[in-house]
């Protein structure tokens, strides 16, 4: 294993990476270390040379390589990526395994950095034109493509699995992957969600929910996430929302959001922590039982005829 023998805080071991010596590990070092110990390791002027140099091993690498598409999940079962606590994984898949793993054998790479816009719960399903995501591919052997060729590969990930879908699967570059997170709280989102009420309802009970414009949410963050997030108070909007009644104690809601809303918690209020929330709005009881996203309005990657 490497090791650094200065500042060896700088140089820790990170997930899905073949070094520990990546760039901003050294940018933190240099910044760090005292000038009498960098001066141990590299005094100036260099000493002279009293060998030639000799090469112990040579290695060629390809460039990375980025692959962008989106992607439907029709599973209320199935995280985005691999769902593992404490080291005991909790699922045998994810979105991010399905997808990649086929990538991974077609490019012959060593491994692969996932990222997408946003994230859905492991119980909510992604319909519509699906999520957009990238995928780099590290040091692959093959890097060229035909569209024909990326088609076909489209059309392997989909015969694998039918918990997920990809769609207008393409090469791009580095660059354009920015695009995907360029603002990305001021997009929006829209959701269906499938409400219980304790107290029976009737369709006039809900229907001033549809006259409702551009709501300010404060949600403080979800106590569900807050073994991974920051606690934060954060504002966000409910653009629109429009109710369809089931019976006494159901209906669904159609909403479009901003991006980064937590729709669960709006409905149940989370003991309070998000206000106001459907529950306070309709003055009893509510929780959510279904939960899908029906639209990523992020216009990217390019939509392809395929």
């Amino acid at each position: 294993m490497e090791r650094a023998t200065a500042c060896p805080d700088c140089f820790k071991p990170a997930k899905n990476k073949q070094s520990v010596f990546t760039r901003m590990a050294v940018i933190k070092a240099l910044e760090k270390i005292k000038e009498e110990d960098f001066l141990k390791h590299f005094p100036c002027p260099p000493s002279s040379p009293k060998n030639l140099c000799v090469a112990l091993e040579i290695q060629c690498n390809n460039g990375a390589v980025f692959v962008a598409g989106r992607y439907n999940k029709y599973s209320r079962n199935l995280p985005q990526t691999p769902w593992i606590i404490d080291g005991e994984r909790k699922l045998e898949s994810s979105v991010e395994e399905l997808i990649s793993e086929h990538l991974m054998a077609e490019f012959k790479a060593d491994s692969f950095n996932f990222s997408s816009s946003g994230r859905e719960d492991v119980d909510v399903r992604t319909l519509g034109n699906g999520r957009p995501f990238a995928i780099e591919l590290v040091n692959p052997r093959r890097i060229h493509f035909t569209a024909e060729e990326m088609k076909g590969l489209q059309q392997t990930i989909n015969n694998s699995s039918d918990k997920i879908q990809v769609r207008d699967l393409q090469l791009v570059t580095r660059e354009a992957i920015g695009r995907m997170k360029e603002g990305e709280e001021e997009k929006t989102k829209t959701y269906s969600a499938l409400i219980w009420t304790d107290k029976a309802i009737q369709k006039e009970d809900i229907a001033f929910l549809d006259d409702i414009k551009e709501l300010k949410l404060d949600q403080k963050t979800p106590l569900r996430v807050l073994h991974r997030r920051p606690l934060a108070v954060r504002c966000r909007i409910i653009h629109t929302m429009k109710s369809e009644y089931i019976d006494e104690h159901h209906f669904r809601l159609h909403l479009k959001t901003q991006a980064g809303t937590y729709i669960k918690e709006f409905v149940h209020g989370d003991f309070g922590r998000t206000k106001p929330n459907i529950g306070s709005l309709l003055n009893r009881t509510a929780d959510i039982l279904e939960l899908d996203v029906e639209s990523v309005d992020v216009d990217w990657p390019p939509t392809l005829d395929n």
